[in-house]
């Protein structure tokens, strides 16, 4: 036996270091010992880390832009949570009115002083009408989605009693030459119209989904009878009263609602075309009407005074700037701008907060119809779908007139912006129909699971739960 094998086989504990046997062709000069153990532990070593990364301690150096990635998907993340939705429209609806109700304080001051009342008298009226919003908000949001749809009929039958009241003499009253309200004592007045809005959206998305339901949506007849028929009428009542600005919002409903029922292009061009022409008739036999047409993007008031009302609209976003010239400090409601805390206080909101407070607007309107849209769709109810997108139809076209009339995009339609002008007739039905957006947002199947999660009593059980599973030598 070798010696080196030997010493192995007793036990010497020394390593044996043997040569690598090469074929002749391969073997080179003879390498020393010393150099071929130096070799074999150098190649056991693992590979030296660059000085840059060893330094960072963080790996690899992250690509250009990962900053910005992290943060887009991060924002996605958090968009895709199941409370998305239910944050998004509680907070912006919120966050709307009570900016509305410091944006109605401020420019009604001067109009209650002109008036002999004090300088608080709308901005109470309002902040009451806030106050009973708040607590249909809150029982619309907690009522299950087949108490709303026992209240359609009950509620459009209503609202048309009030609608043929209006036209009643003694009964019904004109304000700026709209036959629309009704006279309830003392300071209050009731526009039965603006009820008529959600009482389309109720009535029609129940109407559609149990049509849904017999699968009768495929036949013409079935998708716009009586829902047709009945907006029509709607419509006339409205316009017995000479409202044109609540006519357009409650046909852009009527269309949320077919497109939302699959309505084919064909029906759906012929039902615009004969509300185009209606539109056209009434605009063009009302010289008010025309004139309202005719102050599209003009910059002078004109001599006889018909677009005063439009330009110092523009006239006081302009002198607004960057951040306003301060709450309070508006110049334009002294009298000069017609209905600064109504339909042009969205003007009074540039000229005081400047562009950064009418953006900020913008982003809540925004957020409110994207959370809507996002309610829509990922619901598998069909009431709750053409619900929920009527209700976001309804707010974010309303919206849209009204901002678009203020910058002068649009002709004035006389529509006040929701949740944030004065009026409480226009302010309880839009509250409400936020409570509805929030109701149907709790009843997505992830949010109910998030939202049970957060009780105190069932994360206390559920934690009790999660321990008696852990092994009993678990400390």
């Amino acid at each position: 036996m070798p010696a080196d094998e030997s010493s192995a086989a007793h036990g010497t504990g020394r390593p044996r270091i043997g040569r690598v046997l090469a074929p002749p062709f391969l073997a080179g000069p003879p390498v020393p010992a010393g150099l071929a153990l130096r070799g074999r532990l150098a190649s056991t070593r693992q590979p030296a880390v660059p000085r840059s990364r060893s330094r960072s301690g963080s790996g690899p150096r992250a690509p250009r832009g990962g900053g910005v990635r992290r943060l887009y998907e991060q924002a996605r993340r958090a968009w895709d949570r199941p409370l998305t939705a239910y944050y998004l429209i509680l907070g912006a609806g919120l966050l709307i009115t009570v900016l509305g109700l410091v944006m109605v304080y401020s420019a009604s001051m001067i109009k209650a002083l002109e008036l002999s009342k004090p300088g608080t008298y709308f901005f109470r009226k309002q902040f009451l009408a806030a106050l009973i919003g708040s607590g249909l908000l809150f029982m619309a949001s907690r009522m299950p989605v087949k108490l709303h749809r026992a209240l359609a009929y009950p509620l459009l039958m209503g609202t048309v009693f009030l609608m043929m009241l209006v036209q009643v003499p003694g009964i019904g009253m004109s304000v700026n030459g709209n036959q629309n309200w009704l006279y309830l004592g003392g300071p209050f007045q009731l526009q039965p119209s603006e009820f008529g809005k959600l009482a389309l959206i109720l009535w029609g998305a129940d109407l559609l989904a149990r049509k849904q339901d017999k699968r009768l949506l495929t036949q013409w007849k079935h998708m716009l009878v009586p829902l047709v028929p009945v907006a029509f009428m709607l419509l006339g009542l409205i316009m017995l009263g000479g409202d044109m600005g609540t006519a357009i919002i409650l046909t852009a409903i009527l269309f949320g609602l077919l497109w939302l029922a699959g309505a084919p292009t064909r029906l759906f061009g012929g039902v615009l075309a004969v509300a185009g022409v209606l539109a056209f008739l009434l605009i063009k036999t009302s010289p008010n009407r025309m004139s309202r047409l005719s102050c599209m993007g003009v910059s002078e008031p004109g001599p006889d005074g018909s677009c005063w009302q439009a330009v110092h609209g523009i006239y006081a976003l302009a002198s607004g700037g960057w951040f306003g010239s301060g709450l309070g400090a508006s110049v334009e409601k002294w009298g000069q701008l017609p209905e600064p805390h109504t339909d042009f206080i969205f003007a009074i909101t540039g000229e005081e907060l400047g562009l950064a407070g009418t953006l900020s607007v913008l982003a809540l309107f925004a957020a409110l119809g994207y959370a809507g849209i996002r309610v829509a769709g990922r619901t598998e109810d069909p009431f709750v779908r053409y619900a929920a997108g009527g209700v976001t139809t309804w707010i974010t076209v309303q919206a849209v007139i009204n901002i678009g009339a203020v910058l002068g995009l649009l002709p004035i339609a006389g529509v006040p912006l929701p949740l944030f002008s004065y009026g409480g007739s226009a302010l309880l039905p839009t509250m409400f129909a936020v409570g509805l957006l929030i109701a149907f947002a709790r009843e997505e199947p992830a949010a109910k699971a998030a939202l049970a999660m957060r009780r105190p009593g069932v994360r206390w059980k559920t934690m009790r739960r999660r321990g008696k599973k852990r092994p009993s030598g678990e400390r």
